[in-house]
């Protein structure tokens, strides 16, 4: 441990993962140190999703491990690992008519002693959080009664009030417009600078990405198709390879980013076919 930061984050010995007889994931190794935005990206169907639920411990692989913070995932229990890692899922679905600031709130059940109430301190992460995500006009209102995209940004709000070092998203930003997609993105993109957390995140839009992830994975077919520095990594060629689909990559002058524009398929064209 240096300067209060744990520098052992995750690691992927040779994962492999079948479904019903299906192979997703083959043969996945690779290293993700703490301290950086890690964007997952692919086509649908490429194994994205069952990756988190790997890191997450929720799947347990046919084969391979996934180590974190030194210890094989399986080894946590469940609350000291919900300590550990917080994850935003593609959809937050809540059946129950509680308030938005008491959703928030549950983020902060896995610090609390058993029987305990919250105290200021567990508040004042609630309304921080609450803040940071721009719901805190809604802290009365009932999930049961908000938009999808308001539900989204409670279920990102409930995760960063849980103050994990590690935070897990997959496609969290599909349901909302690009001002909430930006101040998400940017939020967390904050969190891994100032506080040395450990972003994780799916995502389909590629200029998000590149414009908010320190390291990019390609995945194709259940395989590692390319990882490493953004700008290295997010090429034509891994977009072709990935993709299937013609593009150009060029610095951004007004994003200070990479961008990336796409050719479009004239009309009556498939570009599946």
């Amino acid at each position: 441990m240096r300067n209060g930061i744990d520098h052992r984050g995750f690691e992927l010995r040779n994962l492999s993962f079948d479904y019903e007889g299906v192979a997703v994931l083959h043969d996945i190794s690779l290293e993700l140190p703490p301290g950086r935005f890690y964007g997952i990206v692919g086509p649908n169907g490429c194994g994205k999703t069952t990756l988190l639920d790997l890191l997450t411990g929720s799947r347990r692989g046919r084969r391979g491990q996934v180590w974190f913070r030194g210890r094989e995932i399986g080894s946590y229990r469940r609350r000291r690992l919900a300590r550990e890692l917080a994850l935003v899922p593609q959809e937050y679905a809540i059946g129950f008519a509680f308030t938005v600031e008491e959703v928030v709130l549950m983020g902060r059940h896995p610090h609390l002693p058993r029987f305990a109430q919250p105290g200021p301190a567990d508040w004042r992460l609630v309304e921080e959080a609450m803040a940071e995500i721009g719901i805190d006009h809604l802290r009365g209102r009932l999930v049961t009664e908000l938009s999808g995209g308001e539900k989204q940004r409670v279920a990102v709000a409930r995760a960063l009030a849980q103050q994990t070092p590690a935070l897990l998203l997959d496609e969290a930003t599909a349901s909302l417009d690009v001002r909430f997609s930006l101040g998400i993105l940017g939020a967390l993109a904050q969190r891994v600078r100032r506080r040395g957390d450990t972003v994780i995140a799916v995502l389909h839009d590629l200029n998000l990405a590149a414009g908010f992830c320190d390291q990019l994975l390609f995945l194709h077919r259940g395989r590692i198709a390319d990882f490493g520095p953004t700008e290295q990594v997010l090429t034509p060629a891994n977009i072709r390879r990935v993709f299937g689909v013609e593009s150009a990559v060029g610095f951004d002058g007004f994003s200070g980013r990479q961008r990336v524009s796409f050719r479009l398929q004239q009309e009556g064209a498939c570009p599946l076919a």
